[in-house]
This record gives C-alpha cells, structure tokens and sequence, in this order.
C-alpha cells in the first residue's frame, strides 16, 4: 500500500473542523450577549464593552480580538487603546435593531442545540430526540406556543434567516400564470409578503396554527397588504389545505416522517387545480449526498429535534411527489444550502 505523500497532506482541515466549536461557541456568546447590537451604534473601548456586557477583565482581550481574527469585529489600535467596531456583515445581519438581523437562530443555537449536540451520540445510537423532550419535558414547539411574547421572538426570528430565501423566491419564481397562493405553515406571513410585493396581481393566503394569525396579522398590516393577504387559521394535518394556485412549505417537511411528508404533499396536490405548483424551500441535499454539508447536518439536527424527521435530497422529493399525482418537478437554487423542489400537478 502506498503512503500519502507527507508533503501534500496536513491535519489543517481536521482541526478547523475539530476545534469548530471554538470559533462557533465565540460567536454565539457574542450575538447571545447583544455585542454586535451596543457596537451598532458607533465603536467602543474594550473597557467600554466590559462595562456594557459585564465582563471580567482577564479574557476580555482574547474574546474581542479572536471576533477581530475571525472577521466579525473591526479594530483600530491595540488592547487598552483599541476602538471596537462591527464589520459589516455583523452590522448588517447582527445588530437587534435592523429587519435584517438573522440572530433570532444563533441564540436558539447558543441556549438550546448547544448542549443537545453533544449528546449526538447517544441519537446515533438510540434513534431518539436529544432535546428537552428526553427528560420530559415539553418540546420547543409546545413550550414557544404556550408563551405569546416567546412566539414573537421566535418568529421574528425565523423570519428574518429565511429573508433572503423568501426575497429570491419572490423575484425569481415565474408567477405570471398564477392568480392565488398559498403558504402552508406560513409563520409571521413572511414569504406571503415578499411574494405580494413583488407580484402585484398575486391574491395569498398565510396558514398556520390559531396562536400565529395575531402575529401574521400584524406583519401584514404594517406592510399595507391586507387587501391582498389572508391569515387562515387551521392545522395542516387535521383541516383541509387553502385552494390556490401555488402552495408553498418552507422548512415544514423535514420536521416529519416518509408518512407524514407523503400526506402533507397529498394533501398539496389536492388543493391545486390542473397545473398549480407544489414549491417547497428546504435545505435540499444534493442526490449524491458528497456536498451541501449544512442540509446532510441539518438532518442529523432534526434528528436531535424531532422523532422522525430528516431532510431529504431531491430525488426523493421527486419520488414523492410522483406517487401524491405530480407529473414534474425541478430544482431551483436559492441562497447558500437552500433550494426550492417544484412540483407541477
């Protein structure tokens, strides 16, 4: 057997992604303490940041100057003398304070998936959820929508990571032969509005479970789009789907079993008329299963998260969907991991 050349091999990916949760924990404590938020409205001192974070002086230098290293703070000067400053991914997608800000996650990651990915082992090995169910627990879902001022926080926050997923989609779908669509599982009506506004004769509706529809309303109102959005109200696997031309799922299926994916698509196709499209947002893994890391890992997570879920390539979209009645589908790209599955009935 041949031995690797030890000029054209070292350990440097090995130990990026061995010490990932060094860089990631960084990261996360910073959004989790509002750091990019104080920054956004002009730099500071690091004596400055200690005193708004309430930090001990011994790391404070380490902790800044690693966000420096890992380019999401700017510096001027050094240590005592040093000003502070977001750089302008931080400013733009981490600061509290603009609709731009995609932190709503990231402290879900810091204060939940954290600690529960660290028992990914014992899932591996038992086939189980590894979050607060597995002590008895309500799950996060039932915990969110018990407690109306957390289900604002947290669908503010979902809305905002979706944004530029929901922006392209809005833009780059053909709409042009459709009158009325649908968003299943629509949340704050996100997606609904962003289609809206860039479709002027589109008619939507935004669906999801009774405690969301106050929290869609307002989102719509404040956009100047209740002639053109409805909040429906209904539980997808108990009530029929909303009759439209286009139905939408964004990251609705992978929280669920083969089964309960194949009636949630049924129950899509029914609600279509000849034609109508079936478009479903996820973070599609390619059908080779050798690329987007993020969807093959946000599978393992809905495995920490859920009973049965997992995320899916689009051949087995495709699979599905040919067996609810579909005659087509295609795959259309939209940022980073995320893609869009089209179904054509």
């Amino acid at each position: 057997m041949d031995t690797p050349n030890e000029n054209q091999i070292n350990p440097s990916k090995i130990m990026q992604i061995g010490m990932g949760f060094w860089a990631s924990k960084t990261l996360l404590t910073a959004v989790n303490m509002e750091l990019f938020t104080h920054l956004a409205k002009g730099g500071l001192s690091g004596r400055e940041i200690q005193d708004k974070l309430g930090l001990h002086e011994r790391s404070l230098y380490d902790f800044l100057d690693t966000l420096v290293a890992l380019g999401f703070l700017k510096r001027v000067g050094l240590k005592d003398h040093a000003i502070y400053s977001n750089s302008d991914d931080s400013d733009f997608f981490l600061d509290k304070g603009k609709p731009s800000y995609i932190g709503g996650i990231l402290e879900m990651s810091n204060n939940r998936l954290y600690p529960f990915w660290n028992d990914l082992e014992a899932c591996l090995k038992t086939g189980k959820p590894q979050n607060e169910t597995k002590n008895g627990d309500k799950s996060l879902f039932e915990a969110i929508y018990a407690d109306e001022d957390r289900l604002r926080e947290f669908i503010h926050g979902m809305g905002g990571v979706q944004a530029g997923n929901f922006m392209k989609l809005a833009h780059d779908f053909d709409f042009s032969d459709y009158q009325t669509h649908c968003d299943v599982g629509g949340s704050g009506a996100n997606l609904s509005i962003h289609i809206a506004k860039n479709n002027d004769h589109i008619k939507s509706t935004s669906f999801d479970l009774p405690p969301v529809g106050p929290i869609a309303k307002e989102n719509v109102e404040r956009f100047g789009l209740s002639d053109r959005i409805v909040v429906a109200s209904g539980d997808f696997f108990v009530d029929e789907l909303p009759r439209a031309d286009v139905i939408t799922m964004g990251n609705i299926l992978h929280d669920w079993s083969v089964e309960d994916k194949l009636i949630l698509i049924k129950k899509a196709y029914d609600a279509l008329p000849e034609g109508g499209a079936f478009v479903v947002i996820e973070n599609i893994i390619d059908d080779e299963r050798n690329k987007n890391a993020f969807g093959l890992m946000m599978s393992l997570n809905m495995a920490i998260e859920t009973e049965q879920g997992f995320d899916f390539s689009a051949s087995d979209f495709n699979e599905w969907a040919k067996e609810a009645g579909f005659r087509q589908t295609r795959i259309m790209p939209l940022t980073g991991p995320t893609s869009a599955v089209v179904a054509i009935k």
